[in-house]
C-alpha cells in the first residue's frame, strides 16, 4: 500500500529527477512554486486550470500539465492561515494532525473558508485539493472509475499511517528513514504523493488522448513517450528537473 512498506531507497535530493526531497525541502520547493504558478496564470501566462490545455498550449506538454494540475491542488494547503506546517512534517505532531484529519467529516467543496482551529484547516484542505483534481478529473473527460472512492481511498491511506505512527518507536524510525533517503509516512509525503497519483490520469487523458486522436493512431506519438509515461513515478521523472 505504501513505498515505505517496502524499504525502498531512493535518491538523494538535488540528484536525478524523481529523486527524494526531504520535507523542508519540498516545503520550501512548493512554497516558491505554487504562488509563482498561480500568479502565472493570473496573469494569463497559463491556461487554467491546466487539464483545459491542449498541446499547442504553454506548457501544454504531458509533464507540465501533469505538474501544474497536483499544484493546483497543492495550493490550498499552502493557503492554510498561520503557515503551521510542522503538523506536516514534524514527526511528534502526526498523530496530533492524523487524529484531526480522520475526525473531521469529508466536504465536497473546492471554495473553502477556514476556521480557527489550524489542524482543522490543513483538514479542509488537503480534502480541498482531492476534490479539485475529482474536478478536473472530469472536467478531462477520465473514466469514472478510475476517481470514483478518491476521499474514502485517501482516508485509508491515513488510518494505515496513524497505526504506523502508534507503533513503539515510530518517531526513530522515521528519523532513520529519512537519513536513508526514503519517505515515513509524514503527512506531507501522504498529500503530496496521492496527488501526484491522481493527476497523473488527468494529464493523460488531457494531453495524449488528443494527440492519439488528432494522429488517428497511437504509434503516431512520439517514439518513446507513451512508455516513458507509464513508466514515470513523478512529472520530474518527464521534465528532467531537479528540484524536489
Amino acid at each position: 500500500m505504501f513505498d515505505w512498506w517496502q524499504s525502498k531507497k531512493a535518491k538523494p535530493a538535488g540528484n536525478a529527477p524523481g529523486g527524494f526531497a526531504g520535507p523542508r525541502a519540498l516545503l520550501e520547493d512548493l512554497d516558491r512554486r505554487v504562488p509563482q504558478y498561480l500568479a502565472d496564470t493570473d496573469q494569463g501566462k497559463l491556461i487554467y486550470p491546466a487539464c483545459k490545455r491542449t498541446p499547442s498550449d504553454a506548457d501544454g506538454d504531458i509533464g507540465h500539465l501533469w505538474d501544474h494540475t497536483r499544484l493546483e491542488a497543492m495550493r490550498y494547503v499552502m493557503l492554510v492561515p498561520g503557515r503551521n506546517f510542522d503538523l506536516l512534517h514534524e514527526p511528534a505532531r502526526q498523530l496530533e494532525m492524523i487524529d484531526a484529519y480522520l475526525a473531521r467529516p469529508p466536504h465536497e467543496e473546492t471554495v473553502i473558508d477556514f476556521t480557527a482551529a489550524t489542524t482543522a484547516n490543513f483538514a479542509i484542505a488537503i480534502v480541498a485539493g482531492l476534490n479539485w483534481l475529482i474536478h478536473c478529473a472530469q472536467l478531462a473527460g477520465v473514466d469514472p472509475t478510475q476517481h470514483y472512492g478518491t476521499i474514502r481511498h485517501f482516508r485509508r491511506l491515513v488510518t494505515v499511517a496513524q497505526r504506523w505512527w502508534l507503533s513503539e518507536g515510530a518517531v526513530e524510525r522515521c528519523a532513520q528513514m529519512l537519513a536513508n533517503g526514503e519517505q515515513p509516512p509524514l503527512m506531507l509525503y501522504l498529500i503530496w504523493s496521492e496527488y501526484t497519483r491522481l493527476a497523473k490520469p488527468i494529464a493523460a487523458v488531457a494531453i495524449l488522448a488528443p494527440l492519439i486522436g488528432k494522429a488517428g493512431n497511437p504509434a503516431a506519438l512520439p517514439a518513446d513517450l507513451m512508455a516513458r509515461f507509464e513508466m514515470a513515478q513523478d512529472p520530474k521523472d518527464l521534465l528532467g528537473q531537479d528540484s524536489p
